[in-house]
């Protein structure tokens, strides 16, 4: 039976057939082992399934034995009666058969509700009809999996699928729907155009799902499912990189304290201990050698002066960088002082949290392309710089092989599923501000090659096309080296009417007369945002589909407005959907748009060189992508940019930091501002993810919770178990 498993798996093997001894009707099972075999591969035709579906004329169904089918093509030779074809088997084995069925009620019902409201395939059916072998998958229950990176070297040969990334205008503080769109085009493109189609989304913090914003699993008839399971811990990937990180900043702070309090000998003694009468160092500490140019690898043959060295990272307390991090809204942790304990022996200084997706840690996990490429990443880390203007790194600290062990298992992909059954994958969460704010490249990359060449492949890039969409080409697909087919630019009435000049639009408040009542004056004005980032996408050569998130109070007049100056803009389509109401029948429109763009040949190409300086990057993102006329280094940005060319850290690629809330750096500009120079207050470096990320402005890395956050509403019922006021 086991070998007969390890066949059903094996893809390079179409059919199968169970030979059995002409006795062994008294000796074993014989239709245990028939049934043991994938009723797909099974040639003979004998596994109770298809004997079952031959028996009641299902043959569209099942694998027919040689002998009818056989006689069947006989028949059908004759011109006397029609046979019905059979799937013989196909090159790509995803192909969801069990699509959820949508049975919509009313659009009062909550998110929870609805995601409630449709049970699950579970996630190893769901596995395996993606073409997923069993011990490529690991279950965390039945409604969430991971799965193992090994998945990519059995797939390599495997040509991918089209990719798409979904975007929007520059939103309002609510925000305009780019995750209900990611996930109500993949219900549109699997379940009712029939097409494989795979979502990536990124994991949320748990600091806006209690804070304000709430989950970010879509909403309405167009979400990921369980959405408690979705929007709370899933499979622990945050836990690991607040570990992970807390180590790294626990190790700074020792080893400052370690090196202020003891002689370079003593020192020495303890970072290389004597174990059974001799001293060795550790594979970490002959990088470090190596680093310092020592070629030596026998402790006692180390001089004075090479010690020292060793020894001493000699970390400036004011060039620390590293963080530690909470995955919770707590604005009163954004300065603090540490070691004021007696323990410390005065040794304090002032520091700070961030929230745990701020990580480079989580940065490193949604860039890296394997278990190896992890492990180099997060030793390149650097989280100081020496009295001598070194850079100091994980691996100096010694502590990036134990952060590679923490990290083993976040590395997989998350397997979960759409309410109308489509597989998504869930996986690293890096803030789209302070990083680069896209979904992981190992789940894109598996995904892609799961849904074979006529699939796709969605993923969300956070925030508006400005900073989400620029991130993604500038730095994810430079990293992966994949090619997008698509862009969706998500546009809605309301945040186009902001742009026209509509009233302040505030979270938790009810939204002004004009943005719930006809006005096309307003609205025409406001496609100024919208023209601007169609353009945006066009930089990179990448055709552009803009889809219209309508809501109740919109008019159709309205919505066709905003088609008609998309298309006017250069979008290669435009069409309005309600995928929110009506699930992926709502964006059946908007699939088949994108799937006409994703035939058109690609063009794709990068806005900047990374050879170029860093000063010449910045400017040219500056000018072409929000239109500013110049940039202005203040005088803490000109000294990183000295800092980070003599590092060697010139050639990485920029990951800006400003607000989401308007083109320029200004929140309150709206529209498509014009004749401002963009202030960049520092620059900091993300050198183990791969980038620099200037500061535009002034910007929290950790929130703080509103006067009534969400968790007023949350609760568990502890009769059912069920999770209350998650929305």
């Amino acid at each position: 039976m086991r070998s007969v498993m390890e066949v059903n798996e094996d893809s390079k093997v179409h059919g199968l057939i169970v030979q059995l001894p002409l006795d062994s009707i008294n000796t074993i099972n014989t239709e245990r082992i028939i049934n043991t075999v994938a009723p797909e591969k099974d040639v003979d035709g004998l596994t109770s399934i298809n004997a079952g579906k031959l028996a009641r004329g299902d043959l569209g169904d099942c694998f027919i034995p040689c002998t009818p089918n056989g006689c069947m093509e006989l028949i059908k030779q004759t011109g006397e009666t029609n046979t019905s074809d059979f799937r013989q088997g196909r090159a790509y084995q995803f192909c969801p058969c069990h699509f959820n069925s949508l049975f919509v009620h009313f659009s009062s019902c909550s998110d929870v509700t609805i995601s409630r409201s449709c049970v699950p395939i579970p996630i190893e059916c769901l596995a395996e009809e993606i073409g997923l072998f069993s011990d490529e998958v690991e279950l965390y229950g039945r409604t969430k999996a991971k799965v193992q990176l090994k998945t990519i070297d059995r797939l390599q040969a495997q040509p991918d699928g089209k990719y798409v990334v979904v975007t929007g205008i520059t939103p309002t503080p609510l925000g305009e729907g780019k995750s209900t769109t990611t996930i109500g085009l993949v219900q549109a493109l699997g379940a009712h155009l029939k097409l494989n189609a795979f979502a990536c989304v990124r994991q949320p913090s748990q600091g806006p799902t209690f804070g304000i914003k709430g989950g970010a699993a879509g909403g309405g008839y167009s979400q990921v499912i369980p959405m408690e399971e979705f929007n709370l811990h899933l499979t622990g990937d945050i836990h690991a990189i607040t570990a992970a990180n807390n180590l790294v900043a626990a190790a700074i702070d020792a080893r400052m304290f370690h090196e202020a309090t003891q002689s370079d000998k003593a020192l020495f003694n303890r970072l290389v201990p004597l174990t059974g009468g001799q001293r060795k160092f550790s594979p970490v500490q002959i990088n470090r050698l190596e680093k310092l140019g020592i070629k030596k690898t026998d402790p006692s043959t180390l001089t004075e002066e090479e010690i020292t060295h060793f020894v001493r990272l000699d970390i400036d307390p004011e060039s620390i960088t590293w963080q530690r991090v909470l995955d919770t809204n707590d604005r009163f942790l954004r300065k603090i002082t540490i070691g004021q304990s007696p323990t410390e022996k005065g040794f304090t200084r002032t520091a700070q949290f961030d929230i745990t997706v701020a990580s480079e840690i989580m940065a490193v996990l949604a860039l890296t392309t394997s278990l190896a490429d992890m492990k180099e990443k997060l030793a390149k880390m650097v989280v100081a710089t020496s009295r001598s203007g070194q850079p100091v790194t994980t691996e100096d600290l010694g502590v990036c092989g134990a952060l590679t062990v923490l990290m083993r298992d976040a590395i997989k992909p998350n397997l979960m599923q759409t309410l109308e059954g489509n597989p998504v994958f869930v996986h690293a969460g890096p803030f789209a501000n302070i990083a680069h704010g896209n979904s992981s490249i190992l789940a894109d990359k598996i995904a892609l090659k799961l849904v074979g060449p006529q699939g796709f492949v969605v993923t969300e890039a956070g925030f508006g096309a400005d900073i989400g969409m620029e991130k993604f080409f500038n730095i994810k697909c430079r990293y992966s080296g994949l090619k997008p087919h698509v862009v969706v630019l998500v546009a809605t009435v309301r945040a186009l009417k902001m742009h026209g000049g509509g009233p302040t639009v505030t979270a938790g408040t009810p939204l002004p007369k004009e943005y719930i009542e006809e006005n096309l004056a307003l609205l025409e004005a406001g496609c100024s945002n919208m023209r601007k980032q169609v353009e945006n996408a066009q930089l990179f050569g990448v055709p552009v589909v803009v889809a219209v998130n309508a809501f109740k109070t919109d008019t159709k007049a309205e919505l066709d407005l905003i088609c008609k100056l998309a298309k006017a803009a250069g979008a290669f389509d435009a069409v309005h959907c309600s995928h929110w109401a009506d699930g992926g029948t709502g964006a059946v429109d908007l699939a088949r748009a994108v799937q006409k763009a994703a035939d058109l040949p690609s063009s794709f190409k990068f806005l900047y060189g990374i050879e170029l300086p860093i000063v010449d990057k910045i400017r040219i993102i500056a000018q072409k992508i929000y239109g500013a006329d110049d940039i202005e280094l203040l005088p803490e940005a000109q000294h990183k940019v000295d800092l980070y060319s003599k590092q060697g850290f010139a050639c990485l690629p920029i990951c800006m930091a400003k607000t989401h809330l308007s083109l320029s750096h200004d929140a309150e500009k709206k529209g498509v501002p014009t004749g401002f120079v963009l202030p960049i207050r520092d620059i900091r470096a993300s050198v183990g993810a791969g980038f620099l990320y200037p500061l535009v402005g002034t910007m929290p890395t950790i929130p703080g919770l509103p006067t009534r956050p969400c968790f007023y509403d949350i609760d568990l019922d502890t009769e059912s178990g069920e999770v209350l006021g998650l929305f």
